[in-house]
């Protein structure tokens, strides 16, 4: 799968042009807290994006050895209705099936339970995988709308954007430490 794309990129350098612009003029102090808490944010955000990306990745994975694993399990199960069938066709001719095709049959039977147990492992993992990227996509999104919103609060001038952006960054953040310690 691939990393999940920035949108707010032009906007992060934007806020890095006010805050030079606002340094350089001495002017709005604050500017320059909203442009270092927003490039804290744009890190955090790139963080969490890349584990997005490799829970995804993983959840294919495990989804595609769970479908491997399937295919295999009906395989055995096919043998050994071949094999039952030609029993059965020989007992019809009124001859013995052979000990070694009853063996085959046991020995496929046991074998399908412990391929059965690994499909449905690998699939139980793959749909742990697809719950974190889902939370962890959720995350990026919002440290990517407390992006934008920093934006807002320079293009404005108004500082209760930023505190609404660092809401917004806090929210993602328990996002993201609630999949990672999880």
């Amino acid at each position: 799968m691939e990393e999940i794309e920035d949108p707010t990129e032009s906007l992060h350098e934007h806020i890095h042009e006010g805050a030079h612009h606002a340094q350089s003029e001495g002017k709005d102090k604050w500017v320059i807290f909203v442009a270092l808490t927003t490039a804290i944010i744009a890190v955090l955000s790139a963080i969490t994006g890349l584990l997005a990306a490799y829970h995804s990745d993983e959840a294919m994975i495990k989804q595609l050895h769970a479908s491997d694993q399937w295919a295999y399990y009906q395989a055995k199960g096919i043998k050994t209705d071949v094999l039952i069938s030609e029993g059965k066709v020989l007992k019809a001719m009124g001859k013995q099936p052979d000990t070694a095709d009853v063996n085959k049959i046991k020995e496929n039977k046991e074998e399908q339970k412990h391929i059965k147990a690994e499909a449905e492992a690998a699939q139980e993992e793959s749909h742990k995988h697809l719950e974190g990227h889902d939370i962890l996509a959720r995350s990026v999104t919002l440290f990517q709308i407390s992006i934008a919103i920093s934006a807002i609060a320079i293009l404005v001038k108004k500082r209760l954007f930023w505190f609404v952006s660092l809401g917004f960054a806090a929210f993602a953040a328990y996002f993201f430490i609630m999949e990672v310690l999880g």
